[in-house]
C-alpha cells in the first residue's frame, strides 16, 4: 500500500503590521519666533557682559577707572560680569539652541507658546534683577551663585517652566526614539535644578539678605560642587558658531558677510590670546615669586605687593584682549542684523510628519535592543540622570557632613561679636573675597608669609565661607591684630598711603555711611537657628554690644589723632578685620 504524500505545512504568517501608508500625516508649525527672541537676547547680553568685563579688567591695572563710585568697583562688578556672560549670554544661547532643535528632533511645536513666553521674559527679568542688585552690594558672595534668595526663588520657578515646556514637548513628539541631544537636554535640566536647589539653601534675614544653610568647610564643598558642575554644563556649547549656523536658517537667506565673520573669528582669537597668555604668565610669575627663598632661608619677596606690581603690565594686556574680543562681538551683531534685514523671519514654519503610532503597532519597536526601553522613555532617563547626580554629590559631601572628625571643633573658636558680624557683611557687600583669600595653605612659603596655616575648625561659624578663589591682594586669614586700627582706617581711605603702588581702590563711602543696625537682631536669631551658640536673648542685646565695641575702636583711633564717629561703617569693618585669625594663638 502506497502512502499518500503529506500536504506541505504552511509557514507561520508574519504578524500584521500597519504599513507606513496607513499612518496619518500631521501638519504643524515650528515656533521660530521664540528662537529669534532668545538669539537676540544672547547677542545683547553678550555685549553687555563683555563690556563689564573689559571695565573690570582695566580696573585691575588702574583702579581709578571705577570713577570713584561704590557701584563700579571691581569687587561689585566682577560677579555682574560673570553672571552676565554665563547666565545671560550663554544661558540665552542654550535656550536658543534647545528651542530650535527640540521641535525638529521631536517633530512637533513646543508644548506651550505661553510657557515659552513666560520662560523668555522671566529669564530676562532675572538677569535684570542681577544688574540691579549686584552693583548695590546685595550678594551671597558665592561665586556664580551670588544672587540673593528672592531671585533664587524666581530662578527655580522659571527653570520649572522651562522643564515643563520641554518635557511636555517630548511627551507629544512624533518621533519615538529620543535623539542623543535630548538626553543631554534632560540631564542638563535635572543637573542644574539639583545644583541650584542644594547650593542655594539659605535662611532669609531680610528682603535682600540671607545666611547660608551651610558653614565653613561644608559651605565651601557645596559651593564648588555647584560651581564646577554648573560651569561645565553652561559653558560647553560653541555659541557663536551656533548663531552663525542658526541665523541664516531662521531668515532663509545666506549670511550677510562671510568676510565679517572671518574678521570676527580672528579678532576673537587674538582677544583670547591677549587675555589668556598674560594671565598664564602672571600666574607663573606670581607663583614663583611667592615661593622664592633667598640664600639665608628667608622669603625673597616678603611684601605681597612686590608680586602684584610685576603683574600690572599683564593686566593691561588682559584689558586689551577684552577690547579685541568685544570688537568682534559688535561685528557679530552687525552681521546678524544685516542678515535678518535681508530676509524675513518665518515665525511659524510649516512641517509635516506621520502621527506616532501606539508602541504595540510601531514596526520600529520590534525587534529592539535591550536599551531601547531607556532610550525611548524620558521618565526613565530623568530618573537615571537624577540618581547619577545624587550619587556623585553624596560621595563628595557626606564625609564632611556626617563624619565629625573631618571638621574638628576648636574650643577657642567663638562666634563673631555683633559689630564684627556687621563688618563681615560689609566685607561681603564690597566683594572683598573677589581679590582676597582667607585660607593659609600648609606650605612653608605660605606660613612664612602669613602665619599659621588654616584649620577646618576655624570656619565653623562662617556663613558663607569666604575663602575666595584668587589672590589679587594678600591672604587675610591672619591679618587680625597684625596692624593697628589706624592702619586699616588709612588703608581703606587711601590704600597707597599704607601700601605704595597698591592697585586697590579707596572706599570713601565707608567713612560716610552709617551702620545699619535695623536687621542685626534678626541676624542673630537666624544664626541661632543655624546652631551658632549665641546666648539666649542675645538678639535683644546685640545692638548695644556692637555700639560698645565700636566706641572702644573709636577711642583707640583717637589716641592716634584720628577722629571718627562710632556709627560709621568703617568702624565695623575694622572690627571684623581685627578679629580674623585671632581665635588660634600660635607661639612664635
Amino acid at each position: 500500500m502506497q502512502a499518500e504524500p503529506l500536504a506541505p505545512v504552511a509557514a507561520p504568517r508574519a504578524p500584521l503590521i500597519p504599513s507606513a501608508v496607513n499612518r496619518a500625516v500631521d501638519t504643524f508649525f515650528y515656533d521660530n519666533k521664540i528662537v529669534r527672541d532668545f538669539g537676540i537676547a544672547t547677542v545683547i547680553w553678550g555685549i553687555i557682559g563683555m563690556a563689564v568685563g573689559v571695565l573690570a579688567a582695566f580696573e585691575l591695572a588702574r583702579p581709578e577707572v571705577n570713577m570713584g563710585t561704590a557701584y563700579t568697583t571691581f569687587g561689585r562688578i566682577r560677579p555682574l560680569h560673570t553672571n552676565a556672560v554665563i547666565f545671560a549670554f550663554v544661558g540665552n544661547g542654550i535656550f536658543t539652541g534647545v528651542y530650535y532643535s527640540l521641535q525638529r528632533l521631536c517633530k512637533t511645536r513646543m508644548f506651550s507658546d505661553v510657557l515659552s513666553k513666560i520662560h523668555f521674559w522671566g529669564w530676562q527679568l532675572i538677569i535684570l534683577s542681577a544688574v540691579a542688585t549686584l552693583p548695590l552690594g546685595f550678594t551671597t558672595s558665592k561665586e556664580y551663585a551670588e544672587l540673593e534668595w528672592p531671585i533664587d526663588i524666581a530662578i527655580t520657578l522659571i527653570w520649572v517652566v522651562f522643564g515643563w515646556n520641554m518635557f511636555g514637548t517630548i511627551a507629544r513628539r512624533r518621533e519615538r526614539h529620543l535623539y542623543v541631544g535630548i538626553w543631554f537636554y534632560i540631564a542638563t535640566f535635572l543637573t542644574v535644578a539639583v545644583l541650584h536647589l542644594v547650593n542655594s539653601a539659605e535662611v532669609p534675614v531680610s528682603w535682600l539678605k540671607s545666611y547660608s544653610a551651610y558653614a565653613g568647610v561644608q559651605d565651601a564643598l557645596v559651593q564648588w560642587w555647584y560651581g564646577h558642575n554648573a560651569v561645565a554644563f553652561f559653558l560647553t556649547t560653541p555659541y557663536l558658531g551656533l548663531m552663525y549656523w542658526l541665523w541664516p536658517r531662521l531668515y532663509k537667506t545666506p549670511l550677510f558677510s562671510k568676510k565679517l565673520a572671518t574678521t570676527h573669528f580672528w579678532l576673537g582669537t587674538l582677544g583670547i590670546l591677549f587675555y589668556a597668555i598674560p594671565m598664564y604668565w602672571a600666574g607663573f610669575t606670581q607663583g614663583l615669586m611667592w615661593k622664592q627663598f633667598n640664600a639665608e632661608g628667608m622669603l625673597q619677596y616678603p611684601n605681597f605687593l612686590e608680586t602684584v606690581l610685576q603683574l600690572v603690565p599683564m593686566y593691561y594686556l588682559r584689558g586689551i584682549g577684552g577690547v579685541l574680543y568685544l570688537s568682534g562681538v559688535f561685528l557679530l551683531m552687525y552681521n546678524l542684523y544685516k542678515t535678518a534685514q535681508a530676509g524675513t523671519l518665518l515665525a511659524n514654519e510649516k512641517a509635516q510628519a506621520p502621527a506616532l503610532l501606539p508602541e504595540a503597532q510601531d514596526p520600529h519597536v520590534q525587534p529592539g535592543h535591550w536599551h531601547r526601553w531607556l532610550e525611548r522613555r524620558p521618565f526613565q532617563l530623568a530618573v537615571g540622570a537624577t540618581v547619577a547626580i545624587a550619587i556623585g554629590g553624596a560621595v563628595e559631601m557626606i564625609p564632611t557632613f556626617l563624619v565629625k572628625s573631618n571638621v574638628p571643633t576648636i574650643a577657642s573658636v567663638k562666634p563673631y561679636r555683633a559689630l564684627e558680624l556687621q563688618g563681615r557683611d560689609l566685607y561681603i557687600r564690597e566683594g572683598c573675597s573677589n581679590c582676597h583669600t582667607q585660607m593659609v595653605r600648609p606650605f612653608r612659603s605660605e606660613t612664612e608669609r602669613y602665619g599659621e596655616y588654616s584649620k577646618a575648625g576655624e570656619y565653623v561659624y562662617d556663613r558663607p565661607f569666604l575663602w575666595g578663589s584668587k589672590r589679587t591682594g594678600p591672604d587675610l586669614q591672619r591679618v587680625g591684630q597684625k596692624y593697628p586700627n589706624s592702619w586699616h582706617y588709612n588703608h581703606m581711605l587711601d590704600p597707597t598711603s599704607m601700601s605704595p603702588g597698591s592697585i586697590m581702590p579707596p572706599y570713601p563711602w565707608l567713612f560716610e555711611n552709617t551702620i545699619d543696625y535695623s536687621t542685626l537682631p534678626n541676624k542673630i536669631r537666624v544664626l541661632q537657628g543655624l546652631n551658632t551658640p549665641y546666648p539666649a536673648g542675645f538678639d535683644k542685646l546685640a545692638v548695644a554690644d556692637a555700639q560698645a565695641q565700636a566706641r572702644g575702636i573709636v577711642a583707640e583711633l583717637k589716641k592716634e589723632d584720628i577722629e571718627v564717629k562710632s556709627d560709621k561703617e568703617i568702624v565695623a569693618l575694622i572690627a571684623y578685620l581685627q578679629r580674623l585669625g585671632t581665635d588660634i594663638k600660635v607661639k612664635q
